[in-house]
């Protein structure tokens, strides 16, 4: 897929007032300073589209992007600073579950994850609610390029094992990503366009 296009529509914090068109949606999610912003603005060839910042929890709004006219890319909040508490879904601020939970339009979900780091409590937290809730999802594994490929294959199988003792079948469709390499960009984009494509012939769009 070649990215013509990529406007900002709307920005805000309830799920009711999100765009009414019938479009798909990818809405990107993960820990604050996961290198969310810097992968979308790699992926839609834009410096400035989503805003970035050394400072971790930037974005806290919903933010919606149109992409080629025809889909949207949505930007949502970090979830690395929000509350903790006993039960799962009140670990991620309210309106990022009435998203999940409540938005017809959403396709898939892309879970981005620091590749540096070995497998994270709250992201295996935030996957089980996925599964559980029933939104399909990929694993995007951000900043390949600040370790070695030994590294790499090393975390992502420390990822499918933590999931595998969580019960998942396999490992989900997962992605290997640097927003400074563009690593990654036509795989995850080509994913895109292969759902929507899948929707269009089955009549979805």
């Amino acid at each position: 897929m070649k990215i013509n296009s990529a406007e900002f529509i709307i920005s805000n914090s309830d799920v009711s007032k999100c765009p009414k068109d019938p479009l798909p949606e990818y809405a990107f999610i993960g820990r604050s300073n996961v290198g969310k912003s810097s992968l979308i603005n790699m992926l839609t060839n834009h410096k400035n589209l989503a805003k970035t910042s050394g400072k971790p929890g930037k974005t806290q709004l919903i933010n919606h992007f149109k992409i080629n006219l025809n889909w949207f890319l949505v930007d949502l909040p970090g979830y690395g600073y929000a509350r903790v508490s006993k039960k799962t879904k009140e670990v991620f601020q309210q309106f990022i579950t009435d998203y999940f939970e409540k938005r017809e339009q959403l396709v898939c979900a892309f879970v981005l994850i620091d590749i540096r780091l070995e497998a994270q409590k709250i992201d295996l937290e935030f996957i089980n609610y996925l599964g559980e809730i029933e939104v399909p999802f990929c694993i995007v594994f951000t900043k390949a390029d600040k370790i070695s490929k030994t590294k790499i294959d090393s975390h992502v199988a420390s990822y499918r094992k933590a999931l595998l003792a969580n019960n998942w079948e396999e490992m989900p469709q997962h992605f290997v990503t640097s927003a400074l390499e563009a690593t990654g960009k036509d795989k995850v984009l080509d994913f895109i366009d292969g759902v929507n494509d899948e929707m269009f012939k089955s009549g979805k769009l």
